[in-house]
């Protein structure tokens, strides 16, 4: 796909949405990989501001980037905008330190590309396309990029009383962008008004730029224009925030009641990644063997050795190897665990099937110390007997997991005693089952 710019300037005027001041927005034509840039015309020196994560500053109810002493504050619905259609390079020329907020939505900003007339440039686009998962968790926010051949986005967005839960998943392109995404309104919670106010934010808010949800009502001067307005917002923030990137992206994200700060978060990870690609080829793993040097493990040798990956490793930490059958590992439970907000929301518990995990895990790494495995084998859990849950185990504990190898058959089968304490008192334990496989076997 070819990159894309505009090909006449188009204008438009409004107000800024947390300063409240008067602005004109102009969209002018650039070259090919200019890329999107700001430029505050009212400023001495007219300085131009990149939108890129490194960047990044206020991040209250907005995405602001700042160079210097240039700011620009609200950027997320015009990149959104800009990004959702598809164009590349563009310059946005404004005369405050905010774009007009309009109608509280993206489609404003996606009518005026309309009027500047998209047109194709004589240079391929390039993407960044996200080869291994990353995630970010803060509270009961959560957001994961995985791999995907497109734009995915899967978004649940949901407030503290689950009354306005929505859930929605899209495959963005610019059509889907110009009629799902794009006329979705910005929203926020009655009680946070006067919160912001107090902050200096939404000075220039009204019912004309948002919906305002009070208890199970919804306050909007025009009817909802989609039933899940609210998830679909979410969506248009989030495709906004990711083009500080630098690059478009092609990945599958999840996100559960995002905001701002989190996907600013995600990008700094998709940024890492983005670096290291561009560094070339990383070096050649470290073994996935336990020398006999080695009296312990951090979390880094363990994800050498372990096929798992987030969230599923069970194991912090090898703290200590007793001969080749015996070891103490940990697993430090905290309350950022997914499985915590639905096992319980009100009394977190971690599952026993998880403790048990831990366990099988540990013996797993007991069976590499030992040389059962060869490079390209895992281990697989096959069964366990004597299983007792005895306490439970909460967010704060640390999980000390001891295993030792009691039984093996040649190469290919053994047998552990497993347990797991919490200060110094044991939680729960097991006889389990395990064999030793192909990689390539696990289908």
């Amino acid at each position: 796909m070819k990159q894309r710019t505009l090909a006449r300037a188009v204008s438009t005027k409004g107000s800024g949405l947390h300063t409240g001041t008067p602005v004109t927005l102009t969209f002018k034509p650039a070259p090919v990989d200019h890329g999107i840039v700001f430029k505050r015309i009212d400023l001495n020196g007219q300085p131009e501001v990149k939108p890129r994560i490194g960047l990044v500053g206020d991040l209250v109810r907005n995405t602001t980037v700042q160079d210097g002493h240039a700011k620009v504050h609200l950027v997320e619905h015009v990149l959104s905008a800009l990004s959702g259609c598809g164009i590349d390079n563009v310059i946005v020329e404004i005369d405050a330190s905010e774009p007009p907020i309009m109608d509280g939505s993206a489609k404003p900003f996606v009518n005026l590309i309309l009027e500047g007339e998209p047109v194709e440039q004589d240079k391929d686009r390039e993407y960044f396309v996200l080869e291994e998962a990353v995630s970010v968790t803060n509270g009961n926010s959560s957001i994961i990029a995985l791999p995907c051949d497109d734009l995915k986005i899967t978004c649940t967005s949901a407030d503290d009383r689950g009354i306005h839960t929505q859930h929605l998943t899209l495959t963005i392109d610019p059509d889907v962008y110009m009629t799902q995404i794009a006329a979705s309104r910005t929203f926020t919670v009655y009680e946070d008004i006067e919160e912001l106010l107090k902050l200096g934010k939404i000075k220039g808010g009204s019912l004309d730029c948002a919906i305002v949800i009070k208890g199970d009502k919804i306050i909007s001067k025009d009817p909802l224009r989609f039933k899940d307005e609210f998830v679909r917002h979410k969506i248009l923030d989030i495709i906004g925030d990711i083009v500080l990137l630098g690059l478009p992206l092609k990945a599958h994200i999840v996100a559960t009641r995002p905001g701002h700060a989190i996907n600013a978060e995600l990008t700094k990870l998709l940024f890492a990644k983005l670096e290291e690609k561009r560094k070339g080829p990383k070096k050649k793993p470290r073994s996935s063997k336990v020398l006999p040097s080695e009296t312990s493990l951090d979390v880094r040798r363990i994800l050498d050795m372990l096929p798992h990956r987030y969230p599923f490793v069970m194991i912090d930490r090898v703290i200590e190897f007793i001969g080749d059958a015996e070891l103490v590992a940990i697993k430090n439970v905290t309350i950022n665990e997914p499985y915590f907000q639905g096992h319980f929301p009100s009394n977190p518990v971690m599952p026993g099937v998880l403790q048990l995990e831990s366990m099988a895990q540990a013996a797993g790494i007991l069976m590499i110390r030992r040389g059962s495995t060869a490079e390209g084998n895992t281990t697989l859990f096959m069964s366990a007997d004597k299983v007792k849950f005895r306490k439970p185990v909460r967010p704060g504990d640390q999980m000390i997991v001891n295993a030792k190898l009691t039984k093996s058959r040649g190469t290919k089968l053994a047998q552990a005693e497993c347990n797991c304490t919490v200060d110094g008192v044991v939680v729960s334990s097991a006889e389990l089952m395990f064999a030793v496989i192909d990689s390539s076997e696990v289908d």
